[in-house]
């Protein structure tokens, strides 16, 4: 007779025990969080936050889903397909331009310098200096960032862009094409095309690459985005988001060992050589830089961001800019201290 009353005992202590975690689990926001790109070195810091609990520490759910180039991100987020995301900062400039009133800005800098960049081969007479892409045909995917600052590029410096032919590549496609001398250079990010270009079997001291921000366009690059409608609703849900990414980028910045095996274990068909290069390239080049490290990661200087703003009026023909403070809001940021790369 005594043995239900006792079940029910341990039913009940069993629920009082596990009761804090239950209603933890059950408090955690959901994001949904899309990628500019497919699961590489560079987006380890992302893959570090959501392997390490940062995410549920922060008290949010967060799901990571690949993208297919900087601009896709934000049709994804102004339609609440996903709540936040990671792209190019410039593309978001120029979707305001022409959609002020749509639901999405910037809330961290990730890439403070962008990783815009031209690549040829030497052995097609490209070289280190912009004017020796005259006279030569360059591939370009056409939603790739880099490409979109073309018009920009060209007229800073001074090249005669009816002396190049502009041929559209697929990304699939764009390396290879490299790589059979099918282009002279093409368009993309830099550690992305370098590292694949290699993989394709273009001798390193072949490949040239030419950085846009080394030659006139000081640019900020990709940032995470959010949708602003489900921000004013969820704000400590984009501040626990923010808080998290913070944390994965400062471990990928000072293990990139680490950061690209948790590459790996999200997109097994990669090495481990080439995305601890890769992701090592992206740490000197884009993510911390000197700025970054004298100011923290995540935030942004709004007189460079302002001066971005009319530098883009050359290459994308902005004819309602957005102000800074429309583009980027740094509300959700941690605590500059917080933010500090060791």
């Amino acid at each position: 007779m005594l043995r239900f009353p006792c079940r029910a005992m341990l039913a009940t202590s069993f629920l009082v025990a596990f009761a804090p975690a239950i209603a933890s689990a059950q408090e955690l926001t959901p994001v949904r969080f899309t990628l500019d790109w497919r699961f590489e070195g560079p987006s380890a810091g992302f893959l570090l936050a959501q392997e390490r609990g940062y995410f549920e520490e922060a008290g949010v759910s967060v799901s990571i889903d690949v993208g297919n180039g900087s601009l896709e991100a934000i049709p994804r987020i102004t339609t609440g397909t996903y709540q936040m995301g990671f792209g190019d900062i410039n593309a978001l400039i120029k979707f305001l331009d022409e959609n002020p009133d749509e639901p999405i800005e910037a809330v961290q800098m990730v890439y403070e310098k962008p990783a815009f960049a031209i690549v040829g081969r030497a052995d097609k007479g490209i070289t280190q200096e912009p004017s020796s892409l005259q006279g030569k045909t360059l591939g370009a995917p056409p939603p790739d960032g880099a490409f979109a600052q073309w018009a920009a590029f060209a007229e800073v410096n001074e090249l005669d862009t009816s002396a190049i032919t502009i041929e559209s590549v697929g990304f699939p496609v764009r390396e290879p094409m490299l790589a059979q001398g099918n282009v002279d250079a093409v368009f993309g990010f830099a550690f992305s095309v370098v590292l694949n270009l290699k993989a394709q079997g273009v001798a390193e001291d072949n490949i040239v690459p030419m950085l846009m921000a080394d030659h006139g366009l000081d640019l900020y690059g990709n940032a995470v985005f959010v949708n602003t409608d489900w921000a004013e609703e969820n704000p400590d849900a984009v501040r626990g988001v923010l808080e998290a990414v913070t944390r994965g980028f400062k471990d990928a910045v000072a293990d990139p060992q680490a950061g690209a095996e948790a590459v790996l274990r999200a997109n097994n068909i990669l090495t481990l050589e080439t995305e601890v290069e890769r992701l090592e390239m992206a740490n000197a080049m884009n993510i911390a830089t000197d700025a970054v490290r004298e100011n923290g990661f995540g935030g942004v200087e709004e007189a460079k961001l302002a001066r971005s703003i009319e530098l883009l009026k050359l290459s994308v023909g902005l004819s309602n800019p957005p102000t800074p403070d429309r583009v980027f809001d740094a509300q959700y940021l941690p605590p500059q201290a917080e933010r500090m790369l060791d």
